[in-house]
């Protein structure tokens, strides 16, 4: 029997992304990059409540000190404390920008923040221009502010994950329908041996992913009303229907994470697709893993 999928935030974000787990709050973080919107949607109360941000909120992450979060927007990363609303600039800035733009993020379990960047396809007022090849680079930021750049030549950037075992690293360019895989240095938080790990796949393109406890690969798929679920060996194992078209991010959450929760884009979608744009959650039998948390040296 298909998992029951349940819309839990019809907010009509025009794209989705970013979907981060907090424990501490039992609550999930999103963004709608085209909105420059965050969300937090309490697991308890069932409740959303959105900040406005002053250029396009593209990834969010945990953080060692509780109730600090790093913010990635399109052209540099904030810290921000949600309960006050206090934001203050991390350091970072994206160069190039606003030719191009960061897009998604993530910590690794030595506390680096990767972060990817692309061609700017967000005008100024949020409305969608055009994605292009061969401007990205993937980025690491260690928690003392270096930064040190991965790969080059990327369309656009996504899927950031890491095995149970913390000795592989996934990484997609949406524009190749691409996902590699890397050998990852837990010790010194490099990647290495770039290899081809699932490709070709013909239900829309690769975006976010997270990556459940047995080390399968949940990629949502953006133009193909799915998520694909990918075994360590990149291998196929299982593809999970979706009732809108653009698939963009997922992340476990509840207290066992044992709740997947999906968000998607309204852009570019079907005709009749009314919640395209919303937060989904569906329980599965495989829990996911702990939020990586990045580092904090200094306030």
């Amino acid at each position: 029997m298909a998992p029951e999928l349940i819309c839990v935030a019809p907010v009509g974000d025009r794209c989705g992304e970013g979907a981060v787990w907090s424990a501490d709050e039992a609550a999930v973080y999103w963004t709608d990059i085209n909105r420059f919107l965050v969300h937090r949607y309490d697991e308890a109360t069932q409740a959303v409540r959105t900040w406005l941000f002053e250029e396009p909120v593209v990834a969010i992450s945990l953080t060692k000190e509780a109730g600090r979060l790093l913010v990635a927007l399109g052209s540099k990363l904030l810290w921000w404390w949600p309960e006050t609303d206090r934001r203050e600039d991390h350091g970072f800035r994206l160069p190039g920008a606003p030719r191009v733009r960061l897009n998604d993020g993530r910590t690794d379990p030595a506390g680096n923040f990767w972060v990817g960047s692309m061609k700017n396809n967000v005008l100024p007022d949020g409305e969608l221009g055009e994605a292009g090849p061969g401007e990205g680079v993937l980025y690491r930021i260690a928690p003392d502010g270096a930064v040190t750049e991965w790969r080059h030549g990327l369309g656009i950037s996504n899927t950031l994950c890491w095995s149970p075992d913390r000795r592989t690293f996934y990484f997609a360019d949406t524009l190749a329908n691409e996902i590699y895989a890397f050998d990852y240095d837990a010790a010194e938080g490099a990647i290495s041996g770039e290899r081809h790990f699932f490709t070709g796949f013909d239900r829309g393109s690769p975006d976010g992913s997270t990556i459940d406890s047995e080390g399968f690969l949940w990629d949502c798929r953006f133009g193909g009303s799915c998520i694909a679920r990918i075994a360590p060996d990149g291998r196929l194992a299982e593809v999970i229907d979706m009732p809108v078209t653009n698939i963009t991010t997922c992340t476990f959450g509840g207290a066992d994470l044992k709740t997947l929760y999906i968000t998607t884009a309204s852009i570019l979608s079907g005709p009749g697709e009314r919640l395209a744009g919303s937060l989904y959650a569906m329980r599965v039998e495989v829990p996911g893993l702990p939020e990586n948390r990045f580092g904090v040296t200094s306030r």
